[in-house]
């Protein structure tokens, strides 16, 4: 079965991420982390201006989700920094 056979609603899907990372994917990448830090900081933000604890409690754990997932994508670009690139 090839990736052209699949229906159109299901993706590929891929058990690593590829060796090799385009220049393409490089800005996204960027964008991610750039995505992922403003979010973390604005969180932030509410959570420590936020006199609900329930939504002080939910800002707190959004902030260190986007916190995780820039540090997770951050990690990749840090252990692929001199791999092969496309």
């Amino acid at each position: 079965m090839n990736l052209f056979s699949q229906p159109a609603d299901q993706q590929a899907m891929y058990p690593e991420p590829p060796k090799m990372v385009s220049s393409k994917d490089l800005l996204y990448l960027s964008d991610m982390l750039s995505w992922n830090l403003l979010a973390s900081k604005k969180m932030d933000w509410v959570a420590q201006t936020c006199q609900l604890p329930d939504i002080k409690k939910e800002c707190e754990a959004a902030q260190q989700m986007h916190t995780k997932h820039y540090d997770e994508i951050l990690k990749f670009l840090k252990q692929n920094e001199g791999g092969p690139m496309s």
